[in-house]
This record gives C-alpha cells, sequence and structure tokens, in this order.
C-alpha cells in the first residue's frame, strides 16, 4: 500500500504553467538565450538553479528576480481540475500529502495570500530552500518522504515536468505524470500512470494498480 503522496505544485495543484511559459519564454527572448524552447527545458528547476547556470551576471540575475517577484505577485493560482479534492480523499483513507515544489517561498506567500486555506490540505510543504540540488536530482522527494517518515519506495510522486519526473524516478517513487502541461506521449516514457489531470481519478483504483 502506498505510505505517502508528493505533489509538484505548477501544473499539478494549480494550473499556472501556461503563465510561466509565456514569462521565461518571453524572458529568454529579452536576455538573449537562442532558442524558443527555454521555457520548457528549466521547467520544475529553482529559480537558485536557472540563474547560476543561464544568468550567472549579478545585473542580469537581480533583473530577471525583479521581473519574476513582479510577475508572481500579481498571477491567478487557478487549480488543476479536481486536485484538492483528491487530496482530501487520500488523506480521508489514512494517506499524508506533501507538496514538493521548485518554487521559493516569496511565490509561495503569494500563493498564501491568493488562497489562505491552501496550507490545510497538506502535512508537510517544501520549497526550493529545503533542496540542497534542484530537479531532475532528486534530493527534494527524499527529504519529503523523510519528513513524512515514510520510506521512498511506497511514496508516489504526481509530476507534470520532465525534470521532475526524473527527479521522482531517481528518487525510487512511483510516478503519475500529469499531461497538464506536455502530451502524454512525451511524458508517458517517465511516468508509471498518466492522468489528464484529477476529475475522474479513482483513488483506490490508482493506488491499487501502483
Amino acid at each position: 500500500m502506498i505510505a505517502a503522496a508528493l505533489f509538484d505544485l505548477d501544473g499539478v495543484i494549480v494550473d499556472t504553467e501556461p503563465s510561466y511559459t509565456l514569462f521565461w519564454r518571453q524572458a529568454g527572448r529579452d536576455f538573449g538565450i537562442p532558442g524558443d524552447d527555454f521555457a520548457d527545458i528549466i521547467k520544475g528547476q529553482t529559480l537558485t538553479h536557472i540563474l547560476s547556470t543561464y544568468f550567472p551576471e549579478p545585473d542580469r540575475a537581480r533583473e530577471v528576480v525583479k521581473a519574476l517577484a513582479d510577475f508572481e505577485a500579481t498571477m491567478d493560482f487557478p487549480l488543476v481540475p479536481g486536485a484538492l479534492d483528491f487530496i482530501c480523499r487520500l488523506r480521508a483513507m489514512g494517506i499524508p500529502a506533501a507538496v514538493v515544489t521548485s518554487s521559493d517561498q516569496t511565490k509561495m506567500k503569494s500563493l498564501y495570500r491568493a488562497r489562505p486555506d491552501f496550507i490545510g490540505y497538506f502535512d508537510v510543504i517544501l520549497t526550493a530552500e529545503d533542496a540542497q540540488r534542484s530537479k531532475p536530482h532528486p534530493d527534494c522527494y527524499l527529504t519529503a518522504a523523510h519528513r513524512l517518515g515514510c520510506d521512498i519506495e511506497r511514496c508516489v510522486v504526481f509530476e507534470d515536468s520532465i525534470n521532475g519526473l526524473k527527479a521522482g524516478r531517481a528518487a525510487g517513487a512511483t510516478v503519475v505524470g500529469l499531461s497538464t502541461s506536455l502530451p502524454k506521449a512525451v511524458i508517458e516514457p517517465l511516468s508509471d500512470h498518466v492522468i489528464a489531470d484529477f476529475t475522474h481519478t479513482d483513488e483506490v483504483a490508482l493506488l491499487r494498480g501502483i
């Protein structure tokens, strides 16, 4: 039986990936990063990792941080259909739930302002500050399992990005991919199961199948 459910945030619980894609695509253009796939490459990674890898110059990094903070301060946080109801049903079954996100505390404060009841749905919330290395490294999911007192092999990870799916796999968890951000055919090779969202997801059948 699965012991815990570990959820990425953007594209899994909140449907913000389209907005972030537009932001990072434009940031790539503004700062001269070649190619049109910058937003896809960095999806699921921490801001610290993105800055050190692609914006190492301090002045440029500060510009990016300010632009992102301004963007997140006014963004909406629509929910992925059925996500919170699904989490409530899991917890009613005695399965704890954690958020494991590459977002930092500054962004999370914006989320909490927009959805003040959000924290109450989860036993643990881990952010970028809690992981030594960014996804696709498994650190964040291993830490989440430890905080919940569960073996990672008995955890199920819900992810939508390539980097996040790789992190879940590398950690040793069972991985459920959501095709909210990328087509099913793209995420299926990195997933044990694929779902479109949580609206028609039977948690009992899903966990038995796992």
